[in-house]
């Protein structure tokens, strides 16, 4: 039975030669040096090589070694072949779509204003498609989104930092309900861990908002622009809603 400490005094041969572990696990040592866990087995008649993996620091662990050959034998007791679905799983990998092809679908496709696309569009130009562009969705974690913030929180945009999670946690959602099996880096950084925003307490004052008004009249626009801005100051309606309540005159207007 093979335990790490004989695992790394493996050294290698003018030939691949084999050590055997236990439950039919065993490693491969090649004349390069490469240690690699690998399984022999039959399914439906047929001799295959499941390669688990390569040992090492960035590679696979003895113990997941033997977890993953465990989650092998059941695959093989189901009649599933364990080595074709991992090049499956590969295959999967390689040609899923680029997180950047998920923000265009998520922007085409997601209701929301068109300020507010335009704004997270925007956001995905100049702070997303640069660093997550070109990755695939399970590339990316939540180490790389906190990394990401942090960097634009440091740089003194901590608004931008929270609308960028934002975005990230929207395509990957979006992503998800399409069937794509993955995790969520957003979910893990909450907007609280990036910025902290003080209320707005400030309101204008009447003699501010007449100030604004006798400003108003000298400026070169259209009457309607106009009564529209004095609307805002007086009734403080959310743009979206203001849009609501004047299309019906518009239409009758036309």
């Amino acid at each position: 039975m093979l335990i790490d400490t004989k695992l790394r005094n493996l050294k290698p041969q003018d030939k691949l030669y084999k050590v055997n572990d236990r439950d039919g696990l065993y490693v491969a040592v090649t004349p390069a040096g490469t240690i690699s866990f690998r399984y022999n087995y039959s399914v439906n008649g047929r001799q295959e090589t499941l390669t688990i993996g390569r040992y090492g620091k960035r590679g696979v662990t003895l113990s997941e070694a033997r977890e993953r050959l465990s989650e092998a034998k059941k695959m093989i007791a189901a009649g599933k072949s364990p080595a074709k679905e991992k090049a499956r799983d590969k295959k999967r990998v390689k040609n899923a779509e680029t997180f950047g092809a998920w923000a265009s679908k998520w922007l085409r496709g997601y209701q929301m204003a068109d300020s507010t696309r335009d704004m997270r569009k925007s956001v995905y130009e100049r702070e997303l498609k640069k660093q997550f562009g070109n990755k695939k969705l399970t590339e990316i974690t939540h180490e790389d989104l906190r990394a990401l913030t942090d960097a634009i929180v440091e740089r003194g945009a901590p608004a931008t930092a929270v609308h960028v999670r934002e975005v990230v946690l929207q395509v990957y959602r979006w992503a998800i309900e399409r069937g794509q099996n993955v995790e969520n880096p957003a979910e893990m950084v909450r907007p609280s861990t990036i910025a902290r925003f003080e209320p707005r307490d400030r309101a204008l004052t009447p003699a501010e908002i007449g100030l604004m008004y006798r400003y108003m009249d000298r400026v070169g626009t259209s009457p309607q622009y106009r009564a529209a801005i004095k609307l805002l100051l007086l009734t403080m309606v959310r743009k979206s809603v203001r849009r609501q309540l004047t299309c019906p005159v518009r239409r009758q207007l036309s």
